[in-house]
């Protein structure tokens, strides 16, 4: 148990410092941004304090590729209204506890009446909040409006200049998810011959573990669409993100079924319920196989050429041993389950790959 939570904390760790790294040029270009728009505001437009622009480009690009136009345009026009509101309603009525709440119920409305989204809201809430209670100068009513304009302005600007890192991310995730589909049936073909307890659930404690690479998958997905929803530069990517964006559901099913067959490979080792010799040797096979796949995805190919290799696994599930034993049955299903959802990768529609599973003995 010891070793086990050694490991896991490791792959933890592993995992923290493998997401830092995929987000390491958006924490940069947020604070570049943020440097760059104080700039502008203070020395070039001679702003003694431009807060406001700083904090209007980090908030609109945050550190996510997802929607950062629709980002920057709530953020600019929440904050430029959030100060409108405080900075007349200060002129006309004073600073003091029921202002407050008489400027932000203002500020929010005015704000839902334009349909802004939640973003759009909280931040017309906020600053007025910041300029009616903290910086109650009305007199630099123009000069925090033009900082929001400033800080928007570079947002948009950062927002077009986007790494082709983002753009390779998936299907560098969708080769991770099949190679892991990969390594877990060799371990369950492993568990098959052998019929050991012991690693046969550790190899399902590590199968449990698996639904942030479905996650990653489906996070890495959506940010290379909107990658080239946002950038000019990365427009002609398109069609290879929506390409990849496809195959998220299909990865997604044959990892959870994946999961299931070692979870009925470690019942049938716990319940000392041998599996006949063909299961084992099937699953390396389709191991073999998914190896293909995830070489062909890492490659930027739709994997075509894996083809052949799953329809020949495909043709040896109807040649299996059946069995009374219920987990050996469930075992078959899954396997015939993985097989076809792979073939979707292929280009195969759900009915080609239906068909290409032949009936069973």
């Amino acid at each position: 148990m010891l070793d086990r939570a050694v490991r896991r904390s490791r792959t933890s760790v592993g995992t923290r410092v493998a997401r830092l790294r995929s987000k390491g040029y958006q924490i940069a270009q947020c604070a570049l941004a943020a440097g760059l728009a104080w700039f502008i505001a203070k020395d070039l437009l001679g702003h003694p304090t431009p807060f406001f622009a700083p904090i209007a480009a980090v908030v609109s690009l945050g550190t996510s590729y997802g929607q950062r136009l629709r980002r920057v345009a709530e953020v600019t026009l929440g904050v430029a209204i959030g100060v409108l509101i405080g900075d007349l309603l200060v002129v006309w009525i004073g600073s003091g506890w029921w202002q407050l709440v008489l400027i932000v119920v203002l500020a929010m409305s005015i704000a839902f009446l334009l349909d802004g989204g939640q973003l759009f809201t909280m931040q017309a809430a906020v600053q007025s909040i910041v300029v009616s209670t903290l910086v109650p100068d009305p007199g630099a009513a123009l000069t925090r409006w033009t900082d929001a304009l400033v800080g928007g302005a570079v947002a948009l600007l950062a927002a077009t200049l986007v790494p082709a890192a983002p753009l390779r991310r998936p299907r560098e995730q969708a080769a991770q998810v099949t190679r892991k589909i990969a390594e877990l049936l060799r371990a369950s073909a492993d568990v098959m011959d052998s019929g050991e307890v012991e690693p046969a659930l550790e190899l399902l404690a590590d199968a449990r573990a698996t639904d942030y690479l479905i996650r990653e998958l489906q996070s890495a997905s959506e940010e290379g669409l909107s990658v080239v929803a946002s950038s000019p530069f990365r427009i002609h990517h398109r069609k290879d993100q929506r390409r990849m964006a496809d195959l998220v559901d299909p990865l997604d099913r044959a990892l959870r079924s994946t999961r299931v067959l070692v979870r009925n490979t470690a019942v049938s080792a716990y319940r000392r319920r041998p599996v006949p010799r063909g299961y084992a040797v099937l699953t390396r096979d389709l191991a073999d196989a998914v190896d293909l796949v995830a070489d062909e995805l890492a490659a930027n190919r739709r994997p075509t050429d894996a083809e052949p290799a799953l329809l020949v696994v495909a043709q040896g599930t109807g040649h299996l041993e059946r069995s009374d034993a219920l987990s050996v049955e469930v075992l078959l299903a899954q396997l015939r389950s993985i097989i076809a959802d792979l073939l979707l990768l292929t280009g195969m529609d759900p009915l080609e790959a239906s068909d290409a599973l032949p009936p069973t003995r």
